[in-house]
């Protein structure tokens, strides 16, 4: 019998176990835990455990308390305490969480039990069901529950596990008028930029406790900088030897380049794979949140509660990127320069080459965020019944609004050594005594003025223009409308309250973008002219291997690049100020696209209890109506497609299913200290939005591409899970879970070759295409132990580890599941002073497909400490440090042998005095 169908003839068998057992025991109240007046660290923790403990589902609890006490820039860094719970932090700080192995986007977040739009900031970035938690402030939060089973009553869409963010409400405020505020001053020792933080709150509510009023204001300012060393993709050693099929000309034996050891060794190994590029990253940006919230709270009469939510999220990334990189495989200017290589376990550990190209790519990029949640719910509290209904709706707009993009090539000798990865990432070195001070100069970095035998200073006739970047627009924009009602009736007996809804939700996801190409005419600028200087004197450091060549580079000033390229400083007096549209480059219409869903959702569910087992068993079925729309071309061209909108029309790809989702959740009180719990449940995640679109890329340059899949089915998945928790002290726990989730319609990008026009070429060529497609099946297993106590004189430790075992039917590895995590996190607490110390580790993760390599990060671990001292009730300081040990981000392709992003973005410091009336 396969794993699904025993789910559903389990759920039937579970149903008369418990009714059984209801016959034979009388019901009675669950065990509860004595209130202890406790504070700060151990009155949250004590808080959670009372929570986890009560719960239906095996669930883990992040309060209030707690994410004031980690050294928490957002949500996501707060609850990576929790077993099974991992972050990923490519830019510094935690933007996306991955629940028992899953993959970010097969998990939900929730504000209050409802949806709360998202958007991201990064250009590269394709709108998904990810949720960006940098845009969520802390300082709101009440409690942050995280499932990981289901039930019936919760909404569907995740596999790994739903988080549910629960806000403060105002009934429940200590006082009747509560006041508090908090200013931080924040530092990083890598961009050495201080910068402030405050928060103000004020609740109100009336003596009567009917009617309530809470506000708050946040603002976060961060000054991020990263560093690191970075490559574009890989190559096969046989292109240094005329196996390029678009350049099969350039041969390095053949031209005499590669001689001796070097072209026997590049013979004997064709199929070795080496960087396609390597050089030094310096990113910048600024990071600034303002945040408000509104919560109303109102009981006009007891049986009635009414709520209101306001969120309001206003938030800048600007950032500007310059990655200065030798080109070592660029098809036209280096793959015949080669000179010496080296070669080990099929990777290219050494080359160098003469005269052979090196790139400077600058995008200065605005890119903006705003969310706005607005949420009512209402509940009538009837004689053994209760009627409760939600209508809201949330709007998110972002992404990219402008990126001005600017290219600067030089030729000369350099060398690329990966001989030490990974503790060594890599080396790049200028060889030619002469002209070794290449990264340091950028007078000898110029744009590409083209070629021909025309004059571009009268007008294009017989010339080719050289490509200097471009001007490009991508914003995004993600909202839904939402209304439920459920119904719930109080019975007597074993089942003691059954519960049934309906909720609709209208869901829309849209992306535009438009740009143009930057043309220069002969004659090209060097970057000298955009005040150059030279990186700041900590700039990599903390990377191993690298010289005084990468670490004394320049940069130059993003903006003053920007207003050249926007004020066409580099046009011809015959030249036309280019204008950014859609339909002017195929590689910008294909990715315009938008995505509609329409659900429809009822569910039923049984809560029992009685002295030996308490639980609930539902049903949930779900309709899901999808249309994918996005342009297709209709004149294709000798040149291309069209590039009017009248070549393009816009095609819609409608797709429907059902899903019906049985959940079954049982706690066994074994013992006053010792619950075992039990879970199945049949569930679905919906694909990326970005992978059900039409959108289509392509890069001429490098001959790959992508796309999307509208006719992508969602994943399924059985859930199981058991787990043991032992309560063997007060506020202590020792707990295990197993669990296993045998995953279908798993969708993994799949790369092939595919033939397309190109541009650049004026010919069809061969791309390496990647799609999402459902793969087939996947297996994620586990194990996951915790363990929490509170010692004598004030001390105490939380401290977890999970296993998960997970991969496709086809061998590959699943996104973002670390086979190991740890977490410790010991704390102190006697009086006004408290410390808290938190580690954690994880192991390397698969993250994706990129140009037809397996993508991967290192093992990382990180250090957050936090201590605080209340001078009184009102007053108190805090200090805390977040990214201690300055942890390196180690991404890599195949093998770690092959970086292709290593970035440290340096350890923050922050103090806080927070003052409460």
């Amino acid at each position: 019998m396969s794993l699904r169908h025993a789910l559903l003839a389990g759920t039937v068998s579970a149903l008369a176990l418990v009714a059984g057992a209801a016959a034979a025991q009388d019901a009675g109240e669950p065990a509860v835990i004595d209130d202890v007046i406790v504070t700060g660290i151990r009155a949250s923790l004590q808080q959670s455990l009372q929570t986890k403990r009560n719960a239906d589902a095996i669930i883990d609890v992040v309060t209030a308390e707690d994410v004031g006490k980690f050294p928490s820039s957002n949500v996501a860094e707060a609850i990576t305490i929790i077993p099974g719970v991992t972050i990923d932090r490519a830019f510094g700080q935690g933007e996306k969480v991955s629940i028992l192995g899953t993959d970010p986007a097969l998990n939900r977040t929730l504000l209050n039990g409802q949806t709360v739009a998202s958007a991201d900031w990064f250009i590269l970035d394709q709108p998904g069901r990810t949720f960006n938690y940098a845009l969520l402030a802390p300082q709101i939060v009440g409690r942050v529950e995280v499932f990981k089973s289901s039930e019936a009553r919760i909404d569907e869409g995740s596999i790994g596990g739903t988080v549910d963010v629960l806000t403060r409400r105002p009934l429940d405020l200590g006082n009747g008028l509560t006041l508090s505020g908090a200013a931080t001053w924040l530092y990083n020792d890598r961009s050495e930029e201080s910068d402030p933080q405050y928060s103000l709150l004020a609740g109100w509510r009336n003596e009567d406790r009917n009617f309530g009023v809470l506000v708050s204001y946040q603002h976060a300012k961060d000054g991020l900088r990263r560093d690191g060393l970075e490559a574009y993709g890989t190559i096969p050693a046989n292109y240094y030897a005329g196996g390029n099929p678009e350049n099969p000309g350039a041969n390095s034996i053949t031209n005499g380049n590669c001689a001796g050891t070097c072209a026997s060794t590049l013979l004997a190994n064709p199929n070795a794979r080496g960087l396609n590029s390597f050089g030094t990253h310096f990113f910048e940006q600024d990071r600034e949140r303002d945040s408000y919230t509104v919560a109303l709270q109102w009981r006009p009469v007891e049986q009635l509660d009414l709520n209101f939510d306001w969120l309001h999220v206003e938030a800048t990334y600007n950032n500007t990127n310059q990655s200065l990189f030798a080109f070592q495989g660029n098809t036209w200017n280096s793959l015949g320069a080669l000179t010496d290589i080296q070669i080990e376990d099929g990777v290219i550990k050494y080359a160098a080459f003469k005269n052979a190209l090196s790139v400077l790519d600058v995008q200065y990029r605005e890119a903006a965020l705003t969310t706005d949640s607005y949420h009512l719910d209402g509940r009538w509290q009837g004689e053994g019944w209760d009627l409760s209904g939600d209508i809201g709706y949330s709007k998110a707009d972002g992404g990219t609004q402008r990126q001005l993009f600017g290219e600067f090539l030089n030729w000369a000798d350099y060398s690329v050594d990966f001989r030490g990865a990974p503790g060594s990432p890599g080396v790049l070195t200028y060889t030619n005594p002469a002209n070794n001070d290449v990264l340091s100069n950028a007078s000898k970095f110029s744009f590409d003025g083209g070629w021909g035998a025309g004059d571009p200073s009268v007008g294009p006739t017989g010339y080719n223009a050289g490509w200097g970047g471009n001007i490009v627009s991508k914003p995004t924009t993600d909202k839904e409308t939402y209304g439920q009602v459920d119904f719930g009736l109080d019975r007597d007996g074993f089942f003691d309250r059954l519960q049934f809804g309906y909720k609709y939700r209208k869901h829309e996801t849209d992306q535009r973008m438009s740009g143009v190409t930057v043309q220069i005419f002969g004659a090209p600028d060097s970057a000298a002219m955009f005040n150059p200087r030279k990186v700041p004197g900590n700039y990599l450091d903390g990377f191993d291997g690298v010289n005084g060549q990468m670490t004394g580079r320049f940069r130059i000033d993003g903006s003053a690049l920007a207003d050249y390229i926007q004020s066409g400083g580099y046009l011809r007096p015959w030249q036309a100020a280019p204008t950014p549209t859609v339909f002017g480059n195929a590689e910008f219409t294909a990715q315009n696209w938008n995505v509609q869903e329409t659900i429809h959702a009822v569910y039923g569910q049984a809560n029992f209890e009685n002295d030996f087992v308490r639980g609930n068993i539902g049903l949930r079925y779900v309709r899901t109506e999808s249309d994918s729309g996005g342009y297709i071309c209709v004149n294709q061209t000798a040149t291309g497609c069209g590039t009017t909108a009248a070549d393009w029309a816009w095609s819609v790809t409608t797709k429907e299913y059902d899903d019906f989702l049985p959940s079954l959740n049982l706690v066994f009180t074994v013992s006053d200290d010792l619950l075992i719990r039990a879970t199945a449940s049949r569930v679905i995640a919906r694909p990326n939005y970005a992978d059900m679109s039409n959108y289509f890329w392509l890069s001429d340059q490098i001959l790959n591409g992508g796309g999307g899949n509208p006719d992508l089915d969602p994943y399924e998945s059985t859930n199981l899970n058991v787990a043991a928790e032992w309560y063997f002290g007060e506020n202590a726990i020792l707990s295990g879970e197993v669990f296993v989730k045998d995953i279908s319609n798993y969708i993994l990008q799949k790369t092939a070759p595919e033939q397309h026009f190109n541009q650049a070429q004026n010919a069809v060529t061969t791309y390496q295409i990647s799609r999402p497609t459902n793969a087939g099946s996947a297996e994620l297993k586990g194990l996951s132990l915790a363990y929490q106590q509170n010692y004598a004189y004030g001390f105490g430790l939380l401290a977890n580890y999970t296993l998960v075992d997970g991969e496709a039917d086809n061998g590959q590895d699943l996104p973002f599941n670390s086979k190991h995590q740890v977490n410790l996190s010991p704390f102190y607490e006697n009086g006004a002073f408290s410390a808290r110390v938190t580690y954690t580790w994880r192991s390397r993760y698969f993250t994706g497909l990129d140009r037809g390599d397996a993508m991967y990060v290192r093992d990382v671990d990180t250090l957050d400490a936090t201590a605080g001292y209340a001078f009184n009730d009102r007053v108190s300081l805090t200090v805390s440090g977040q990214n201690l040990l300055d942890s390196e981000y180690y991404a890599y392709a195949n093998t770690v042998d092959l970086p292709r992003g290593v970035y440290r973005t340096g350890r923050k410091l922050m103090a806080t005095l927070a003052i409460e009336f």
